[in-house]
Protein backbone atom coordinates (compact mmCIF):
# COMPACT_ATOMS: atom_id res chain seq x y z
CA UNK A 1 0.00 0.00 0.00
CA UNK A 2 1.16 3.52 -0.76
CA UNK A 3 1.33 5.62 2.43
CA UNK A 4 -1.00 8.43 3.44
CA UNK A 5 0.33 11.84 4.50
CA UNK A 6 -0.61 13.84 7.59
CA UNK A 7 0.21 17.53 7.16
CA UNK A 8 0.44 19.12 10.61
CA UNK A 9 0.97 22.68 11.84
CA UNK A 10 1.01 22.43 15.66
CA UNK A 11 4.19 23.87 17.17
CA UNK A 12 3.65 22.38 20.63
CA UNK A 13 5.12 18.87 20.80
CA UNK A 14 2.62 17.21 23.14
CA UNK A 15 -0.58 18.09 21.23
CA UNK A 16 1.24 17.56 17.93
CA UNK A 17 2.39 14.08 18.92
CA UNK A 18 -1.00 13.22 20.38
CA UNK A 19 -2.70 14.36 17.17
CA UNK A 20 -0.52 11.97 15.19
CA UNK A 21 -1.26 9.15 17.63
CA UNK A 22 -4.99 9.79 17.30
CA UNK A 23 -4.83 9.73 13.50
CA UNK A 24 -2.93 6.44 13.71
CA UNK A 25 -5.48 4.97 16.09
CA UNK A 26 -8.60 5.95 14.21
CA UNK A 27 -7.32 5.37 10.69
CA UNK A 28 -5.95 2.00 11.70
CA UNK A 29 -2.69 2.80 9.92
CA UNK A 30 0.80 1.84 11.06
CA UNK A 31 3.41 4.62 11.40
CA UNK A 32 5.08 3.58 8.14
CA UNK A 33 1.73 4.00 6.38
CA UNK A 34 0.95 7.48 7.77
CA UNK A 35 3.85 9.85 7.17
CA UNK A 36 3.65 13.02 9.24
CA UNK A 37 5.09 16.30 7.97
CA UNK A 38 5.22 19.13 10.54
CA UNK A 39 4.92 22.21 8.38
CA UNK A 40 5.51 24.63 11.23
CA UNK A 41 9.00 23.16 11.59
CA UNK A 42 10.14 23.68 8.01
CA UNK A 43 9.12 23.99 4.37
CA UNK A 44 6.81 21.44 2.80
CA UNK A 45 8.91 18.91 0.88
CA UNK A 46 8.07 18.00 -2.68
CA UNK A 47 4.97 15.80 -2.62
CA UNK A 48 4.50 13.27 -5.41
CA UNK A 49 0.78 12.53 -5.45
CA UNK A 50 1.42 9.39 -7.48
CA UNK A 51 3.47 7.98 -4.59
CA UNK A 52 0.78 8.30 -1.90
CA UNK A 53 -2.79 7.12 -1.28
CA UNK A 54 -4.21 10.33 0.16
CA UNK A 55 -3.64 13.42 2.29
CA UNK A 56 -4.90 14.28 5.77
CA UNK A 57 -4.59 17.76 7.28
CA UNK A 58 -4.89 18.20 11.03
CA UNK A 59 -5.96 21.22 13.03
CA UNK A 60 -3.74 24.09 14.06
CA UNK A 61 -3.44 27.63 15.38
CA UNK A 62 -3.56 29.50 12.05
CA UNK A 63 -6.64 31.44 10.95
CA UNK A 64 -7.10 31.96 7.23
CA UNK A 65 -9.19 35.09 7.79
CA UNK A 66 -6.55 36.97 9.79
CA UNK A 67 -5.27 40.09 8.00
CA UNK A 68 -1.92 39.58 6.33
CA UNK A 69 -0.11 41.88 8.77
CA UNK A 70 -1.14 39.59 11.66
CA UNK A 71 0.10 36.42 9.99
CA UNK A 72 3.54 35.21 10.98
CA UNK A 73 6.15 34.43 8.37
CA UNK A 74 5.58 30.73 9.10
CA UNK A 75 1.83 31.01 8.50
CA UNK A 76 2.36 32.90 5.26
CA UNK A 77 4.79 30.22 4.07
CA UNK A 78 2.45 27.39 5.02
CA UNK A 79 -0.49 29.05 3.27
CA UNK A 80 1.55 29.51 0.09
CA UNK A 81 2.61 25.85 0.22
CA UNK A 82 -0.97 24.70 0.70
CA UNK A 83 -2.10 26.86 -2.22
CA UNK A 84 0.36 25.10 -4.54
CA UNK A 85 -0.56 21.65 -3.22
CA UNK A 86 -4.30 22.29 -3.47
CA UNK A 87 -3.93 23.48 -7.05
CA UNK A 88 -2.83 19.93 -7.84
CA UNK A 89 -5.14 18.12 -5.42
CA UNK A 90 -8.31 19.84 -6.67
CA UNK A 91 -7.32 19.61 -10.33
CA UNK A 92 -6.77 15.86 -10.00
CA UNK A 93 -9.64 15.32 -7.55
CA UNK A 94 -7.07 13.57 -5.38
CA UNK A 95 -8.13 12.00 -2.04
CA UNK A 96 -7.83 14.70 0.63
CA UNK A 97 -9.41 15.13 4.07
CA UNK A 98 -8.76 18.33 5.97
CA UNK A 99 -9.95 18.67 9.57
CA UNK A 100 -10.55 22.10 11.18
CA UNK A 101 -7.54 24.00 9.79
CA UNK A 102 -7.98 21.87 6.71
CA UNK A 103 -11.43 23.35 6.06
CA UNK A 104 -9.87 26.81 6.09
CA UNK A 105 -7.16 25.84 3.63
CA UNK A 106 -9.56 24.29 1.12
CA UNK A 107 -12.17 26.98 1.69
CA UNK A 108 -9.67 29.76 1.09
CA UNK A 109 -8.45 27.98 -2.03
CA UNK A 110 -12.00 27.90 -3.42
CA UNK A 111 -12.73 31.51 -2.53
CA UNK A 112 -15.20 30.75 0.26
CA UNK A 113 -16.17 33.48 2.71
CA UNK A 114 -14.29 32.79 5.95
CA UNK A 115 -14.77 34.97 9.02
CA UNK A 116 -15.66 34.90 12.71
CA UNK A 117 -19.43 34.90 12.26
CA UNK A 118 -19.87 31.23 13.07
CA UNK A 119 -17.07 30.59 15.52
CA UNK A 120 -17.81 27.87 18.09
CA UNK A 121 -16.33 27.50 21.57
CA UNK A 122 -14.54 24.29 22.46
CA UNK A 123 -17.42 21.94 23.06
CA UNK A 124 -19.48 19.03 21.80
CA UNK A 125 -22.13 19.93 19.22
CA UNK A 126 -24.72 17.97 17.22
CA UNK A 127 -23.70 17.73 13.57
CA UNK A 128 -26.45 16.94 11.06
CA UNK A 129 -25.86 15.53 7.59
CA UNK A 130 -27.55 17.11 4.59
CA UNK A 131 -29.28 14.90 2.02
CA UNK A 132 -26.03 15.01 0.02
CA UNK A 133 -24.14 13.95 3.14
CA UNK A 134 -26.45 11.00 3.67
CA UNK A 135 -25.70 9.90 0.11
CA UNK A 136 -21.95 10.46 0.29
CA UNK A 137 -19.86 7.25 0.22
CA UNK A 138 -17.41 8.52 2.85
CA UNK A 139 -20.28 8.99 5.29
CA UNK A 140 -21.97 5.67 4.62
CA UNK A 141 -23.43 4.23 7.81
CA UNK A 142 -23.24 7.48 9.77
CA UNK A 143 -26.38 8.55 11.62
CA UNK A 144 -28.16 11.63 10.29
CA UNK A 145 -27.14 13.52 13.46
CA UNK A 146 -24.09 12.76 15.61
CA UNK A 147 -22.07 14.51 18.31
CA UNK A 148 -18.65 15.96 17.44
CA UNK A 149 -15.87 18.00 19.03
CA UNK A 150 -15.43 21.58 17.80
CA UNK A 151 -13.47 24.67 18.77
CA UNK A 152 -12.63 27.36 16.22
CA UNK A 153 -12.36 31.13 15.92
CA UNK A 154 -13.41 31.28 12.27
CA UNK A 155 -15.60 29.30 9.91
CA UNK A 156 -16.97 29.33 6.40
CA UNK A 157 -20.06 31.48 6.20
CA UNK A 158 -20.64 31.08 2.44
CA UNK A 159 -19.53 28.18 0.26
CA UNK A 160 -18.76 28.72 -3.42
CA UNK A 161 -20.82 26.79 -6.03
CA UNK A 162 -17.96 24.31 -6.57
CA UNK A 163 -18.45 22.84 -3.08
CA UNK A 164 -21.17 20.46 -1.91
CA UNK A 165 -22.40 20.96 1.65
CA UNK A 166 -22.45 17.68 3.56
CA UNK A 167 -23.08 18.64 7.21
CA UNK A 168 -24.06 21.54 9.48
CA UNK A 169 -24.48 22.27 13.18
CA UNK A 170 -26.93 24.65 14.88
CA UNK A 171 -24.38 27.48 15.20
CA UNK A 172 -22.13 26.72 12.22
CA UNK A 173 -23.75 26.16 8.81
CA UNK A 174 -20.68 24.55 7.19
CA UNK A 175 -19.39 21.60 9.20
CA UNK A 176 -18.37 19.47 6.23
CA UNK A 177 -18.17 19.80 2.48
CA UNK A 178 -16.82 18.02 -0.58
CA UNK A 179 -15.21 19.29 -3.76
CA UNK A 180 -15.42 16.99 -6.76
CA UNK A 181 -15.70 13.37 -5.67
CA UNK A 182 -12.68 12.97 -3.37
CA UNK A 183 -11.67 16.25 -1.70
CA UNK A 184 -13.23 16.63 1.76
CA UNK A 185 -13.02 19.07 4.64
CA UNK A 186 -14.57 19.12 8.11
CA UNK A 187 -14.90 21.93 10.63
CA UNK A 188 -15.31 19.41 13.46
CA UNK A 189 -12.47 17.15 14.58
CA UNK A 190 -12.98 13.52 13.49
CA UNK A 191 -9.67 12.50 15.08
CA UNK A 192 -10.40 13.62 18.65
CA UNK A 193 -11.46 11.73 21.74
CA UNK A 194 -11.96 13.13 25.25
CA UNK A 195 -8.32 12.67 26.25
CA UNK A 196 -7.11 14.32 23.08
CA UNK A 197 -9.30 17.38 23.38
CA UNK A 198 -8.42 17.67 27.07
CA UNK A 199 -4.73 17.89 26.11
CA UNK A 200 -5.52 20.65 23.63
CA UNK A 201 -7.64 22.60 26.10
CA UNK A 202 -4.69 22.75 28.48
CA UNK A 203 -2.13 23.40 25.72
CA UNK A 204 -4.08 26.30 24.19
CA UNK A 205 -5.56 27.78 27.36
CA UNK A 206 -4.08 31.19 26.57
CA UNK A 207 -4.82 31.21 22.83
CA UNK A 208 -8.22 32.90 23.04
CA UNK A 209 -10.47 29.87 22.61
CA UNK A 210 -12.07 30.57 25.98
CA UNK A 211 -11.87 33.33 28.57
CA UNK A 212 -9.57 33.34 31.57
CA UNK A 213 -11.25 31.48 34.39
CA UNK A 214 -13.27 29.23 32.04
CA UNK A 215 -10.88 26.29 31.97
CA UNK A 216 -13.08 24.02 34.08
CA UNK A 217 -16.23 25.08 32.22
CA UNK A 218 -14.54 24.14 28.97
CA UNK A 219 -13.36 20.80 30.31
CA UNK A 220 -16.91 20.10 31.46
CA UNK A 221 -18.33 21.12 28.07
CA UNK A 222 -16.42 18.42 26.18
CA UNK A 223 -17.78 15.77 28.52
CA UNK A 224 -21.44 16.68 28.21
CA UNK A 225 -22.18 13.95 25.64
CA UNK A 226 -20.35 10.90 24.27
CA UNK A 227 -18.57 11.37 20.93
CA UNK A 228 -18.27 8.08 19.10
CA UNK A 229 -19.13 8.47 15.41
CA UNK A 230 -16.79 11.05 13.78
CA UNK A 231 -13.65 8.88 13.95
CA UNK A 232 -15.35 6.39 11.64
CA UNK A 233 -14.82 8.91 8.84
CA UNK A 234 -11.05 8.46 9.12
CA UNK A 235 -11.20 4.67 8.88
CA UNK A 236 -13.64 4.92 5.99
CA UNK A 237 -11.31 7.32 4.15
CA UNK A 238 -8.47 4.82 4.41
CA UNK A 239 -10.65 1.90 3.36
CA UNK A 240 -11.89 3.82 0.34
CA UNK A 241 -8.60 5.24 -0.91
CA UNK A 242 -5.78 2.88 0.11
CA UNK A 243 -4.01 1.69 -3.02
Amino acid sequence: MKPFLLLATRAEDRPADEEYALFLRYTGLAPDDLVRIRLEAGPMPAIDLDAISGVFVGGGPFNASDPIEKKSAVQQRVEAEFAELLDRVVARDFPFLGACYGIGTVGAHLGATIDGTYREPISVVPVTLTDAGMDDPLLAGMPRTFEAFVGHKEAISALPPAAMLLASSPDCPVQMFRVGANVYATQFHPELDVDGITTRIHAYADHGYFAAGELQLTLDAVRRAPVTHPSRILRRFVERYAR
